[in-house]
This record gives C-alpha cells, sequence and structure tokens, in this order.
C-alpha cells in the first residue's frame, strides 16, 4: 500500500515538473474565474474592456467641410486644402479633427474603411493603447465615422458674386495689334499665374483680372514687370469704414500700360536714343517684345534691347499699323559679305543676312516701277519670293522724329517678313495652344486673323517658342517637319502631349490625354 502510494507520488512530482518546464503558470480571472495569463490587473481582456472603454471621451462621428465647386477641404482655422479620397492628406486632415481627444491615448494605427465615393461618408479604422488599472496595457480597435457636409468656400463665393473683389488690374496696350497680349497669356497659362482670379475680363484693348485681396494683384503686377516693358499706376477707393474698431475696405486698382510696341512693327527712333544705342539708324524694325523691346536695323543688322524704363524716358510710336502691309516680289536679291561698321557701334545679328533687294508691288505688276532697299532677310530671300513690307515712299508719316530727318536717310521700302501661303500652313498645323477663360465683349471680326499672325510667328521665332507651351493637336495627322514651300513649323520634339486629371469612378486621380 505504502510502494503504490509513493510510486503514485512520484509520477504526480514528475507530472508537476514537467508542466512547470513546459507552460508558464495561469491564474483565475478575478472576475469570471477564466484561466489567464498573469497581468498587472489580474482580469482577462474580455472582464478589462467591459470595465474600461479607453475611446471613451472620443467622438465616434464628425463632420467634414467640402466645397463641391473646387473640391477642397476645410482645415481649421481658416485653410482649405486639395486632398484625393483616401490619401495621406485626407487622413491626417481628419486625424486633427480629433486630435485633443486622441492625445489622451496612445494611436498605434489608423487607416480608411471603403465607402461609396458618393456617400458623403469618410469612414477611419483607429488603433489606439492606453494604460489602465495597475499598468496594464489595453488596445482597441474602433471606427470613426466623418460626414462629408457641404459648404461653398470664401473664394468659390467671390467668383460666383461676381461683384465682390477687393483689386483690379487693368492691362492695356494702345496698338492695333494683340501680339503682345496673345504671348503674355501663354505666358501666364504656363506659369499658372491666373489660379487666384476671380475673373477675367477681356475688352477692345487689353484685359481686367479681378482678386479677392490685394496681395495677389501685387504679385501679378510683378510678374508683369518681369515678362512685358510696362509701367504702372495704382490707386484706391474707400468702400467703408468702422470708426469703432478702426478698419477701413478699400478697392484697388492698378493700371498697367504696355509699350505701346509689337512685332513687325517699324520704329522712328529719337537721335539721342539713337547715338546712346550705338549709333543705330533711326528707322528700325521690331523683331521681338518679351520683357524688353527687341529691334535690328535692316540696314546694318545692328541689334538692340529696350528695357521699359528706356523706353518711357525716350518714348517712339510706330510708323505704319499691321493693316498697311503691302505685298511685293523680289525681282533680284544680293548678299551683302563686307558689313561697313562705324565707331561705337554695337552687337550685329548673327541669325539674319544683311541683302539688296530690287522688289515690286504685286499690285503693280502691269508697270515697271521697282523699289530698292536693304532688309535683315537676305538669309531667307531668292528672286520670285512674295514678301510683306512698308511703303514709306507713298505714305504719309506723321512722326515728329521722322519729319525732323533727311529724307535721304529714310528707305523706300522696309520689308518685314516673307510670305507664305496662310490656308496650306493652317491645314498642316499640328499642334495648339490654351486659352485663358474669360469673358469677352466688342470682339472684333479681326481678332482671328490676328492669333493665326501670333501663331505664325511662333512657327517662324524660336526665341519665343522656348516660353510658350505648345500642345500636339491630335485631330491632325502627323506629316514631315518641312513642306514643299519651305514655310517653318514646329518639330513633334517642342510639342508636349494634352494631359488633363480627372476623377475616375473610385475618387481617385486618373490621368486622361487627348
Amino acid at each position: 500500500m505504502n510502494v503504490c502510494f509513493l510510486k503514485l507520488a512520484y509520477r504526480t512530482m514528475e507530472y508537476m515538473t514537467e508542466s512547470t518546464d513546459r507552460s508558464p503558470g495561469h491564474i483565475l480571472c478575478c472576475e469570471c474565474g477564466v484561466p489567464i495569463s498573469p497581468n498587472p490587473a489580474n482580469i482577462c481582456v474580455a472582464c478589462l474592456r467591459s470595465k474600461v472603454d479607453i475611446s471613451q471621451g472620443i467622438p465616434k462621428q464628425v463632420s467634414v467641410s467640402f466645397c463641391k465647386q473646387c473640391q477642397r477641404y476645410f482645415q481649421p482655422p481658416g485653410t482649405w486644402i486639395q486632398c484625393a479620397l483616401e490619401s495621406r492628406e485626407l487622413l491626417a486632415l481628419c486625424l486633427k479633427k480629433i486630435k485633443a481627444p486622441l492625445s489622451k491615448v496612445r494611436l498605434v494605427d489608423a487607416g480608411f474603411v471603403w465607402t461609396e465615393p458618393h456617400s458623403k461618408r469618410l469612414k477611419v479604422k483607429l488603433t489606439i493603447q492606453k494604460e489602465v488599472m495597475n499598468g496594464a496595457i489595453l488596445q482597441q480597435v474602433f471606427v470613426v465615422d466623418y460626414v462629408v457636409q457641404s459648404q461653398m468656400c470664401g473664394d468659390c463665393h467671390r467668383v460666383e458674386a461676381k461683384d465682390f473683389w477687393k483689386a483690379v488690374i487693368q492691362v492695356r496696350q494702345k496698338t492695333l495689334h494683340k501680339k503682345t497680349f496673345y504671348y503674355l497669356e501663354q505666358l501666364i497659362l504656363k506659369y499658372g499665374m491666373h489660379q487666384n482670379t476671380l475673373r477675367i475680363k477681356e475688352i477692345h484693348d487689353g484685359l481686367d483680372f479681378y482678386y479677392s485681396s490685394k496681395q495677389h494683384a501685387q504679385k501679378m503686377v510683378e510678374f508683369l514687370q518681369c515678362t512685358v516693358p510696362c509701367r504702372y499706376k495704382a490707386s484706391q477707393r474707400l468702400i467703408s469704414q468702422d470708426i469703432h474698431s478702426n478698419t477701413y475696405n478699400y478697392k484697388s486698382t492698378f493700371s498697367v500700360e504696355i509699350v505701346p510696341v509689337c512685332k513687325d512693327n517699324v520704329v522712328c527712333l529719337s537721335p539721342k536714343l539713337a547715338q546712346s544705342l550705338g549709333n543705330m539708324n533711326q528707322i528700325c524694325v521690331c523683331i521681338r517684345v518679351t520683357s524688353a523691346i527687341h529691334l535690328i536695323d535692316p540696314n546694318t543688322l545692328q541689334v538692340a534691347d529696350i528695357d521699359g524704363s528706356t523706353f518711357w524716358s525716350h518714348p517712339f510710336n510706330s510708323l505704319c499699323h499691321p493693316k498697311q502691309l503691302e505685298e511685293f516680289i523680289v525681282m533680284e536679291c544680293s548678299i551683302v559679305r563686307d558689313i561697313k561698321r562705324t565707331a561705337g557701334a554695337g552687337m550685329i545679328s548673327k541669325k539674319h543676312a544683311l541683302g539688296e533687294v530690287w522688289v515690286q508691288k504685286t499690285s503693280e505688276m502691269n508697270t515697271d516701277k521697282q523699289y530698292f532697299c536693304r532688309t535683315h532677310l537676305g538669309h531667307l530671300l531668292n528672286p520670285g519670293d512674295l514678301v510683306l513690307g512698308f511703303d514709306l515712299a507713298n505714305c504719309n508719316l506723321n512722326d515728329e522724329h521722322v519729319n525732323k530727318m533727311n529724307s535721304d536717310r529714310v528707305p523706300d521700302v522696309v520689308l518685314i517678313k516673307k510670305s507664305y501661303d496662310r490656308t496650306k500652313r493652317q491645314r498642316r498645323r499640328n499642334w495648339k495652344l490654351k486659352e485663358l477663360a474669360r469673358e469677352r465683349e466688342n470682339m472684333d471680326t479681326d481678332d482671328e486673323r490676328q492669333y493665326q499672325d501670333f501663331l505664325e510667328d511662333l512657327e517662324e521665332d524660336e526665341a519665343i517658342r522656348k516660353n510658350v507651351n505648345i500642345y500636339r493637336d491630335s485631330t491632325i495627322p502627323v506629316e514631315s517637319d518641312t513642306d514643299d514651300e519651305g514655310a517653318p513649323r514646329i518639330s513633334l520634339a517642342e510639342m508636349l502631349e494634352d494631359l488633363h486629371i480627372s476623377q475616375d469612378a473610385t475618387g481617385e486621380e486618373g490621368l486622361c490625354q487627348e
């Protein structure tokens, strides 16, 4: 009997030793009696969760303001930000809405729970931890429901009101051609300077830009001063005032005047200005208008750049307007190899060739009247080519500088550019430009012709093309970069693909290509 008892006790001790080596000791939950691993609270997880809720104080339903006009979310206290659905930016915005309650717990993980994009609901699953009851760490997972409420932001509200503006920029140019405005429009689009405008209104001699704040208008004025030669005047009008809080409400107006000279204009400089530019001839041709006026002397190929301050100190006007351009046919052309340079002469253009040309008007082909002139287009002209120019010999010039000049120094004809078949160029033009969304009124029928002139200038001048975003037109088939007439064209390497960013059915941004 004693032997059997000893054997049983020995086996029991072996079993207890093996159990101790294989698994840790367990205790009973003081609430429900379930065996659990020891913890500082001596309570199982189920009982602990029933007694303590660490998510208490964290709201389970929160509202988020969303503007349907500009697709932006409101971030307090006064910022509207662009966020895609289920993006990191939107998640950060949602967490900031409950930042104060979350500061009392430890955030372990956060992520979106998929919802229907049009349900006006955003669900965020949060995993938090907190120390409870004698140092025990409790982890809990729960979902916060965000209700998306529609609210129009201040910017969109001002756009809809249309009359609620704080500053306006009136850009004007006293010319008959809008080449400078077309170029300025492309620069504004390229650098996104139109994003803060409430609206853009086009009138017969310029553009009006409306802004909700004076700071945005001042930024636009600084941009105009860097891109085109101009000057401006600022004024403001008192709308209302509060004498108790010493606050005033003003409307500001910026009047920007661009120099009245466009590309392909013939100008007459003052003697003092011509001398300061390296003893140039007073009669010059404007080959380009960017941040300065680029002039070339058709008799010597001498070039000069005139900025806005220099122009307003020594102003000059265009001698002829574009409608006075006449078509000539080249009868004879010879290149001048040896160019005599006077003392103190300025820089000579390397992109042009000086030529001596005999031309005849196409309207006077039944006569023997021909004109002799020097031109900077010697590298382009051959006998039989058509060229556009101004007939100064038979033109009534009303300019103070020309009236004081010796008649021998005024050329009979000033050639401007070579003429090509416009219809064929339009048909083969496989590129396009973007335009500003603006209100139009009092539009002239001549605007389409002026716009075509600007497109042709882009094809002919590579320096202007570098500042313009040119997009490929997929509706026009791709052809060779050269044609039979030798008309300049833009290569495919200089074109951009027209891409549009849109939202797909899931609310994520997608890339669409025309």
